[in-house]
């Protein structure tokens, strides 16, 4: 079932909204009033939207949870500054994001909350091409393209010669690090002629309106535009996947699939609102994922997600690789090796 959302707190109008919300909802304005800052991924704002919502909602707007979209990165950058309380993540945390953590004093908590895969889709207008092999996908994307494979028929022979363009999330997106790492081989390295965009929202209608268009977006959003969008298969070369549920949760679909994240301040967790938003999140977070179109992880997950707080296992269990590709079974014995520090 889709979750109806409600417009004030979507992408678009966050930078104009940002600091009007922080003044209007501010301490000083009002009091006893807590406020809870996340920044963070495109890919994970609706779950965390869908959550600050019915956590206001319930603590009577007593708390006002204020959520920024600058990407994986850009929320990461503030996190490590100790400017947010969270940060939303669709990859996991990197080394030497780990580093300027540490050099800032600041321990978190990493929490799987959801299992997402990258779709790669074309403009409905586009009949030709059903499915890509990531051998297509890497001659595609790879920096050397750039000029040489302009048009269908460049890229395979058998269809027409007809330009492509291509929509991406922008350099700061966990998307792209993700993208770019399982397709070309490389974090970042990509061809240069690329629309992008950090919000998935602005890449659906670039792609809708253009019948040349081929780029990828979260499921979730993919999901939730299907009358806009076609999603295409992706393979070996011999075999192609499409990127259901069925495939995500079975791990046939890959090498786009991946889990999303929370980190959490331990800092933060001190503070009597952000622990009840954060127990909340993990207590309604799969059935809040589902809502909003993501894959939800196994219930256990999200408790085991609460229960490493008082055991204070605190960092990452990937090492500051982005080695997330991972099927949404395998987030159990990723939570126990947290749990048990292996």
């Amino acid at each position: 079932m889709k979750r109806k959302l409600f417009p004030l707190a979507h992408p678009s109008v966050l930078l104009s909204l940002t600091l009007s919300v922080a003044m209007i909802f501010s301490p000083l304005a009002f009091g006893a009033a807590a406020v809870i800052k996340i920044d963070g991924s495109s890919t994970v704002y609706p779950i965390t939207e869908a959550v600050a919502q019915e956590f206001q909602r319930v603590k009577l707007h007593e708390v006002h949870v204020n959520i920024g979209v600058s990407g994986t990165s850009g929320g990461f950058s503030k996190f490590c500054r100790g400017e947010t309380d969270i940060s939303s993540a669709s990859r996991p945390i990197l080394k030497r994001e780990m580093e300027d953590c540490a050099r800032a004093g600041i321990r978190y908590y990493e929490m799987p909350i959801a299992y997402d895969a990258l779709t790669v889709v074309v403009n409905p207008k586009n009949t030709f091409v059903n499915a890509l092999s990531t051998a297509e996908l890497r001659k595609l994307w790879e920096p050397a393209a750039q000029g040489k494979i302009n048009t269908w028929k460049d890229l395979n022979p058998a269809w027409p010669a007809q330009k492509i363009s291509l929509y991406a999330p922008g350099a700061d997106a966990g998307s792209f690090e993700s993208f770019t790492e399982a397709i070309v081989g490389t974090p970042k390295s990509s061809r240069g002629d690329v629309s992008t965009a950090e919000d998935h929202d602005v890449l659906v209608e670039r792609i809708a309106a253009d019948k040349d268009a081929l780029g990828y977006v979260s499921l979730s959003h993919y999901t939730e535009n299907q009358a806009k969008l076609k999603a295409l298969a992706i393979g070996d070369g011999k075999t192609a996947v499409r990127p259901t549920v069925d495939n995500i949760r079975n791990g046939s679909y890959q090498p786009l699939s991946r889990p999303v994240f929370i980190y959490v301040s331990e800092k933060s967790l001190t503070k009597p609102a952000v622990r009840e938003f954060v127990d909340f999140f993990m207590k309604n977070g799969a059935r809040l994922a589902k809502e909003t179109n993501a894959l939800a992880l196994p219930e256990r997950a999200y408790a085991d997600n609460l229960e490493r707080i008082p055991a204070k296992k605190v960092g990452s269990v990937y090492g500051g690789e982005n080695k997330g590709r991972t099927t949404p079974a395998d987030m159990v014995k990723i939570l126990e090796a947290l749990m048990h520090g292996s």
